[in-house]
């Protein structure tokens, strides 16, 4: 099991009381300078919730994973053909005296937009929030639904076409 290492605010770390070299070239192998860079000046990463977006014959859906938001942090619109989903994640409170030995949950404020295929039905579009999923959906017009084209049989020399 890993070691906890204790930060301090300067970001320098306490010795550790045992060497251990595979723990530390795990340590090594997690590192991601470019994350680092972008937390200069700032003590949280931004909230970016990650979307999946599916057609379906009779509608486009989308789910986005949004846990801690609460449902009046969000707001969805939908003009013409682009959908907007914007919202909030609220950082909890930290107590005074608390210590952290890990701190990668991201919070703050966050815009998606998507733009949508023409044929869409404005109207009659639905979104719920449950269990911390996100689900839009954007149902298709009738007219733009895929229609099943018969074929016509081949007339045999001498048969009479069915009326």
């Amino acid at each position: 099991m890993a070691n906890l290492i204790r930060r301090t605010e300067s970001g320098s770390m306490e010795p550790s009381r045992f060497f251990d070299p595979f723990e530390l070239m795990r340590d090594v192998m997690r590192w991601e300078p470019f994350r680092e860079l972008g937390m200069l000046g700032r003590h949280e990463l931004a909230f970016v919730p990650s979307f999946e977006v599916k057609e379906t014959k009779d509608a486009y859906v989308f789910k986005a994973d949004l846990p801690g938001v609460r449902e009046p942090d969000l707001e969805i619109s939908l003009t013409g053909a682009r959908l907007m989903v914007t919202g909030k994640r609220e950082e909890e409170k930290k107590e005074e005296g608390e210590r952290y030995y890990a701190y990668e949950r991201s919070y703050g404020s966050f815009t998606r937009s998507f733009t949508l295929p023409e044929g869409v039905d404005a109207e009659h579009a639905e979104a719920e929030l449950k269990n911390g999923v996100l689900t839009v959906s954007i149902p298709k017009r009738p007219e733009v639904k895929p229609k099943k084209i018969e074929l016509k049989a081949e007339l045999k020399a001498g048969e009479k076409a069915k009326a």
